[in-house]
């Protein structure tokens, strides 16, 4: 069970992914939803979440307990392969922030 990020003692890690996606799905979608489940199961990860354009830019930010827990995810040879292929087909280009959250506050009306 994940503790809403809301409610997390701080500090925890944030993974900033963003994209722009080359034309087609090309098993994207279907990747995609791998890593989610597959992130879901590692240790140490908070939550995700992802947005995409019209035009194919994107972000998408996960969030860990911790550097250890983000290099582990980042070794995984399936989320490797998922790397690669985004290299080869699914990404014309991409950048990644790793940062540390130190406070978080939110409005709900």
């Amino acid at each position: 069970m994940h503790i809403p990020l809301e409610e997390r003692e701080t500090p925890y890690y944030a993974v900033i992914f963003t994209s722009k996606r080359t034309e087609g799905d090309h098993g994207y979608g279907k990747m995609a939803d791998t890593m989610v489940d597959m992130a879901e199961q590692q240790p140490g990860f908070l939550g995700v979440e992802s947005y995409r354009n019209a035009e194919g830019a994107g972000v998408t930010i996960s969030y860990w307990s911790d550097m250890e827990s983000i290099r582990n995810w980042k070794a995984n040879p399936v989320h490797q392969l998922a790397q690669q292929q985004g290299k080869q087909q699914w990404y014309d280009q991409y950048s990644v922030k790793i940062c540390k959250v130190e406070r978080t506050y939110s409005f709900e009306a």
